[in-house]
């Protein structure tokens, strides 16, 4: 799998003593030890992270936590003090923070793009031309412009409103703009800074489910930051938890339900219902015989069979349900095997 952006120990300090908050860092100090000492702000402390190409990634945390100033780092607008970002363009891999400004620029332009929770559109110009814009300041010749935007507009189910002006649209039609905009310049990475947390709980469900559809049909890297866990176990394919600047778990959303990293994983993921990500093989005791024996197995399923599935045939007849592989059974599920798989993730030993 090819990388798009790749974070390597990297640091982000707030201020002009960085070097003296860098030696606190290393010394394993919070952020407010950091603060108290030097009057300098940690921003991150020594991340590493790997976002795959055409994957959505989602940066998870509390406010402060540092995951909208490591986003901001891939196209060079967090003060890096120590560490690397790589970026994958058509030219070869580029460091904002070491390239030429011709580079940065070409980056910025080509390679990615940004989506924020503030709309940023411009109110006196209509859809279409917000949606241009970055083609626009990009310089492409009008016609090709204007068949790019007419075919975001068509994306996005906003044509017939392409030459309304942008005041005139709902909030979750403004959005829609804004990703009409960053999906037209065509750039392979797309930053999004909390993008649906200002909207109505249906009209957010409802991006969620279009920018999926969209990341269906488009294949973008996406870098997602959210507050929100059920819109990041909704969207993402891994989820990076960050707290206090630092890195604490990242992985999909599976892997972090089934097994957090340490107490504040384990506290931050408690309350949010992991039914719609589990299937049989996250809850089946393995072999006959644990929780059942053959003689006990009512019904059938595959190790993929999602986990609500699983619930609804428990709940049709008693009995205890047989993961299959190849005809054979190779584990068991009962019904206090379903509500354990539910809320293992409330605990961390």
């Amino acid at each position: 799998m090819t990388v798009a952006v790749d974070f390597k120990n990297v640091s982000i300090i707030f201020g002009d003593r960085s070097d003296a908050a860098l030696k606190l860092v290393d010394e394993g100090k919070s952020r407010d030890e950091i603060g108290k000492s030097t009057g300098m702000v940690l921003g991150v402390a020594n991340a590493s992270l790997q976002i795959e190409e055409g994957e959505i990634l989602v940066l998870m945390g509390l406010s402060g936590s540092g995951k909208s100033t490591l986003l901001r780092a891939v196209n060079g607008l967090a003060p890096v003090v120590r560490g690397e970002v790589s970026v994958n363009t058509k030219n070869g891999a580029v460091n904002p923070y070491s390239c030429t400004p011709k580079a940065l620029r070409d980056l910025r332009m080509h390679t990615v793009s940004m989506v924020f929770q503030q709309f940023a559109l411009l109110p006196w110009r209509t859809v279409a031309d917000n949606v241009g814009f970055g083609l626009e300041l990009a310089g492409v010749p009008d016609a090709e412009r204007k068949k790019r935007v007419d075919e975001q507009l068509q994306l996005v189910n906003l044509t017939q409103w392409a030459n309304r002006k942008v005041n005139e649209l709902s909030g979750g039609m403004q959005q829609r703009v804004g990703l009409a905009r960053a999906f037209a310049t065509g750039a392979p990475i797309l930053l999004m800074d909390e993008p649906f947390s200002a909207l109505d709980p249906l009209i957010r469900t409802r991006l969620q489910d279009e920018l999926l559809e969209f990341q269906r049909r488009l294949k973008r890297t996406i870098l997602f930051v959210s507050h929100d866990l059920d819109e990041a176990f909704r969207i993402g394919n891994r989820i990076a938890i960050m707290e206090s600047g630092h890195i604490i778990q990242c992985g999909t959303p599976q892997e972090i339900v089934k097994n957090p990293a340490d107490q504040y994983v384990a506290d931050f993921v408690q309350h949010m219902n992991p039914i719609s990500m589990l299937t049989a093989r996250d809850v089946m005791q393995q072999g006959v015989g644990h929780s059942a024996n053959a003689g006990s197995v009512t019904a059938t399923a595959t190790a993929a069979t999602p986990l609500i599935d699983i619930l609804d045939a428990l709940t049709r007849q008693p009995g205890n349900i047989g993961v299959v592989d190849n005809g054979t059974i190779i584990g068991t599920i009962s019904a206090q095997d379903v509500v354990s798989g539910l809320t293992s993730h409330r605990r961390k030993e």
